[in-house]
């Protein structure tokens, strides 16, 4: 059983060329704070978390910064959203490659995934949509929280990802032209995209416009055949069309009160051009697709609508005081199935009927937050509260037969807040209090023929938990730092799950066990430095819940299901850049999870928590060569190891890893704009992702052979 983790030399040297591509961040490094002017500020603060600038050095925690580099590297790879994570967050799972990130997990969990402080998509119905809302063109960068956090309210069990929008930071008028072609040299699997921004920052406001639209052509593997398309959607064979703007107009007694409004409104569809054909584990053969779509079906989709209105006032009764209201709805329609879950005699014969899944969830919010220093005239020890409102609805139909499938789910929320921290010299002491307080109300309905058309009888039911954190930070002499925090998660279950499953008759609402609470308790310690030319950082965590989710395979339908059962997950992170020359940097990361549960009911945590949890031990490194004054090249590399686990026992599981090269590099041609060429699967590896080297439902998929991309950016 290959459980061990990697030799240690391999370990000594991930430590020695010491913080990856976006690090567990040193003291002096960090994430932007939208509302921020300078920056060299920008990079020593961050607001996920704490709603306004914090300085990165003071945070007990993991934060891991994807910044402007990293970002505009995978954009000259790839528009895939969670594949800058892949590269560049040690402990995030590998890309699903697909509009769907079902699987993607962050420290083993479903991380809250954020897009300027707003949550996207509902944990009530979690549909593996919620990577895919924007154009990362808009990304300016990303800011992650790693491990369970409350601090931004339901959903955060593995983490919260947030990305923040660009802003205008030139005095006037900016516009960008971007325009960029990709290719794997077939005749089907071109694609191109057009987008413009328009920025503009005046004394008092600031305007970002952005819009493109994006055209993907069908995606071939190394062999090379197109893969297969996926069952809970691709982006090959699909356009999409993002729009979006931002607008902040500062007032008031030096400027010190700001309004901030935003629209966003995102849509990412199939061209209907491709069906899937079926792979044969046996002979090796994957999943592919051909030409020609299931008859009477629809074009799968993502669609997202983003609204939020802000307001900020910066000596509001000695404090900072912030207020964001927002309104999001989300529509995912699946591609055509006809699985036995799809099936009615009422409606055809047994086995004939093709249906598609529809999503449907809508929100709306309220975030409040008032911060003071120095709070009752104690030097160095600052207040942080507010409350939280939530509204969150979902529900679930099978469209072409209009059936309904989870029925209309409402989730409201009221959760207050209190944090403190205290500066001591070089110690900083914080602790705090989030108090979840929720009520689930679900409609009576009626299951489908393949649950045995039973009557489900609806209700509502309430959640309370109280939710603590305590850290510590000590910053040591040489730029060293150490921290160690203890803290509280809280998330719900995929409701939407158990609820259309129920196949027996007399069942409730308020009598399913799976609809309980995750509540997962987190306890780190992590140390970082940073040099003039190198930095490094490393944490290792524990965490635990005692009524957790895994993901098991259903063997009649090889769809998933969800267990409720005791889980610990335990990692390590290590992560570091060094500056070479003035010409060479490099960086790399590496991540061990380990995660257990039971085998039976109330049984010792003894099972390992199969990939569909958990990703393998990954190690992540890259360099850049800085070649000329307007030019630089990057070559990366990801490894994700083998891995054997339960061997001889259920559950049992293997698992091959691979390793994938990437190469990018820029030209800035002056008045001509700037050249960007990527190269991603550099060596066109052939290769399994992992989680499809599991059978589960129609899911043997290889991953994507060499991809060619060149965009051209004009700045004016």
């Amino acid at each position: 059983m290959r459980q061990a983790p990697p030799s240690l030399s391999l370990l000594l040297l991930v430590s020695a060329v010491s913080a990856a591509y976006a690090q567990p961040v040193p003291p002096a490094a960090a994430a932007s704070a939208p509302e921020a002017n300078e920056p060299a500020q920008l990079e020593r603060t961050i607001v996920t978390g704490s709603r306004t600038a914090k300085a990165i050095d003071k945070i007990p925690g993991a934060i891991t910064v994807v910044g402007k580099a990293e970002v505009a590297h995978t954009l000259a790879l790839t528009e895939d959203a969670s594949a800058v994570l892949a590269r560049s967050v040690p402990g995030y799972s590998e890309s699903s490659q697909a509009m769907s990130n079902t699987g993607e997990t962050l420290r083993g969990r479903i991380a809250l995934r954020l897009f300027d402080g707003v949550p996207q998509g509902s944990p009530l119905r979690e549909g593996g949509r919620n990577a895919t809302f924007t154009d990362m063109g808009v990304v300016g960068r990303i800011e992650v929280i790693n491990g369970p956090s409350a601090s931004e309210g339901v959903g955060a069990a593995g983490g919260i990802i947030n990305y923040i929008s660009k802003v205008p930071t030139k005095q006037g008028n900016e516009f960008e032209l971007i325009t960029r072609f990709t290719t794997q040299g077939h005749d089907d699997s071109s694609g191109f995209k057009v987008g413009v921004n328009f920025m503009r920052k005046d004394e008092n406001y600031d305007l970002l416009v952005s819009a493109s639209h994006i055209d993907r052509g069908m995606t071939y593997d190394a062999q090379p055949r197109r893969i297969g398309l996926n069952t809970s959607g691709s982006v090959a064979d699909s356009k999409a069309n993002n729009l979006f703007m931002k607008a902040g107009f500062d007032f008031g007694t030096d400027k010190n009160q700001r309004i901030q409004v935003s629209a966003s409104k995102f849509k990412i569809e199939g061209n209907n051009g491709y069906r899937l054909v079926d792979g044969d584990r046996e002979t090796g053969s994957t999943n592919t697709s051909e030409r020609g779509a299931v008859p009477g079906s629809r074009a799968e989709f993502n669609d997202f609508e983003q609204f939020t209105a802000s307001y900020r006032h910066n000596d509001l009764f000695g404090g900072t005081f912030t207020a964001d209201a927002y309104m999001a709805k989300q529509a995912m329609r699946y591609p055509a199935e006809n699985g036995d879950d799809r099936q009615d005699p009422l409606i055809a014969p047994l086995g004939t009927l093709w249906d598609q899944s529809e999503i449907y969830t809508k929100k709306k919010g309220l975030r409040t937050s008032w911060t003071r220093p120095d709070i009752f005239a104690i030097n160095g020890l600052e207040f942080r509260g507010g409350v939280d409102l939530v509204r969150d609805e979902a529900q679930q139909r099978l469209a072409l037969t209009n059936r309904l499938w989870v029925p209309p789910m409402l989730y409201k929320s009221t959760a207050p807040y209190a944090q403190l921290s205290y500066d001591l010299g070089p110690v900083t002491l914080s602790g705090g209090l989030r108090h979840e307080s929720g009520d689930l109300s679900v409609d009576s309905y009626t299951t489908t023929y393949y649950r045995k058309r039973v009557d489900v009888q609806g209700g509502t039911l309430s959640y309370s938990a109280s939710l603590p954190n305590v850290g510590a930070v000590l910053r040591l002499p040489s730029d060293w730092s150490v921290f160690v925090s203890m803290g509280k998660g809280f998330s719900l279950p995929n409701v939407g799950i158990p609820l259309r499953n129920i196949n027996y008759p007399g069942q409730s609402v308020a009598g399913i066990l799976d609809l309980q609470a995750i509540i997962v308790k987190n306890k780190e310690v992590g140390v970082n430095w940073r040099g003039r030319d190198a930095s490094f950082g490393a944490s290792v965590y524990d965490s635990k819940s005692d009524l957790g989710v895994s993901l098991a395979i259903d063997p009649i339908t090889n769809d998933f299901i969800m267990n409720r059962a005791p889980v610990q997950i335990r990692g390590l992170e290590v992560s570091g850049d060094t500056k070479l020359t003035r010409d060479w940097k490099v960086s790399a990361l590496y991540s061990r999870i380990l995660g257990k549960t039971t085998f039976v009911s109330g049984g010792p945590l003894d099972k390992r928590m199969g990939v569909n949890d958990i990703n393998p031990d990954k190690i992540g490194a890259s360099v850049t060569w800085k070649f000329a004054p307007g030019g630089d090249a990057t070559l990366g590399a990801t490894r994700l190891l083998s891995r054997d686990l339960n061997v001889g026992k259920s559950g049992e599981e293997h698992t091959k890893g691979y390793t994938l090269f990437d190469l990018s590099a820029n030209y800035d041609l002056g008045r001509y704009g700037k050249l960007t060429g990527g190269i991603e699967n550099l060596t066109n590896k052939f290769y399994i992702l992992s989680w499809s080297q599991l059978a589960g439902y129609r899911n043997y998929w290889s991953g994507r052979g060499r991809v060619y991309s060149i965009t051209h950016t004009l700045t004016f």
